[in-house]
């Protein structure tokens, strides 16, 4: 070969070589400058939530919101409810060892209106009572309306108003058929819905305010058997004469002449104010012996198993129990529960 031959060959090796060197950098070249691998997210773990507990629902938690509060106005309702009362005390009564334990109970509500601390301040607050009845039969189908605005009593059957006696289901018992459960807890209660109210008349509505739960103790003589006291709306102008009137321990003459010198009636209008005065003392009286006939004739007739049972029936009045966030009570607690039942046996 010839020399110039062997040089020619030998830069075509030394161009290879170079080629191939300059190819193999600017591949380094180009994987260096290849952006660098996303960094891959960690996932940071979410901090598990803590468990949320929600106290059992006790077995006669609603019992004293289901006894309806006979005589409260309409519109007091929803400030009732709104505080938290607790009556466990109520509850406690039908555990065993409790005051109403295995025994047949007729519960009706009421509320009592009463100046006491809460929150810091004294307040009218009205409270919910609640008044349990032990007795092996309803102990009225009758319900009394009555103020000081009204110049009669009513005795009314229950259902005219709307009311009456039915049996409360304990939570843990709601799923089953309540004709095949014997209760021994009744309640009074009341079917009136609030959304009718707009459309009842004002002496109808008010009825309601003045509706006390009825109450008649064959055994003993009431009150109203006893009394020798009218009251005594007087229609007199220009405004009506309101006052009450004892036949045994007043002086007519002198208690009309009285109430002239007060300027509550005109001296015209006396004569006919006492005529209107012995006119209510003739209906009280003949009302007191009618009631005493009644009661005379009902006890002949009782049997002595029916004796019995209102020998041995029991009111008991439950009042709120005291916590941090309700009222205190403690202090206006009273055993009187109306005019009809009269005192409870106990105050819980």
């Amino acid at each position: 070969m010839r020399k110039g031959a062997k040089r020619k060959v030998a830069s075509q090796k030394q161009a290879e070589k170079e080629a191939k060197a300059s190819s193999s950098s600017q591949e380094n070249q180009k994987e260096n400058h290849k952006p660098a691998p996303k960094a891959k997210r960690v996932k940071t773990s979410k901090p598990e939530p803590e468990p949320e507990y929600f106290e059992d629902k006790r077995n006669l938690e609603d019992l004293w919101k289901a006894a309806f509060p006979v005589g409260t106005e309409w519109d007091q309702l929803d400030s009732v409810y709104q505080v938290s009362w607790n009556f466990s005390n109520l509850e406690d009564a039908f555990e065993e060892g409790g005051k109403l334990y295995g025994k047949k109970v007729y519960l009706f509500g009421c509320t009592e209106p009463q100046l006491v601390p809460y929150k810091g301040e004294n307040k009218v607050i009205c409270i919910p009572v609640v008044v349990a009845v032990v007795s092996p039969f309803p102990p009225s189908d009758k319900i009394g309306i009555n103020s000081v605005q009204r110049e009669a009593e009513e005795i009314v059957p229950m259902k005219q108003m709307k009311m009456d006696w039915v049996p409360y289901i304990p939570l843990e018992n709601r799923d089953s058929q309540v004709d095949r459960l014997k209760s021994q807890i009744f309640i009074l209660g009341c079917t009136q819905r609030r959304a009718a109210l707009k459309q009842m008349k004002i002496d109808r509505l008010k009825k309601y305010e003045y509706c006390l739960p009825y109450f008649y103790q064959p055994l003993k003589e009431d009150e109203l058997e006893q009394s020798t006291e009218v009251q005594i709306i007087f229609p007199a102008e220009p405004k009506p004469v309101f006052c009450e009137f004892d036949w045994e321990l007043d002086e007519l003459d002198e208690f009309t002449d009285k109430l002239i010198e007060a300027d509550e009636l005109d001296k015209d209008q006396k004569d006919a104010f006492k005529e209107f005065v012995k006119e209510k003392v003739r209906e009280a009286k003949k009302a007191n012996r009618q009631a005493r006939e009644a009661r005379k004739k009902a006890l002949e007739e009782m049997s002595e198993e029916t004796k019995a049972a209102f020998e041995n029936i029991r009111f008991y009045k439950f009042y709120p129990v005291q916590t941090p966030d309700t009222p205190d009570v403690s202090n206006v607690k009273a055993p009187f529960i109306n005019r009809y039942y009269g005192k409870a046996h106990e105050v819980l």
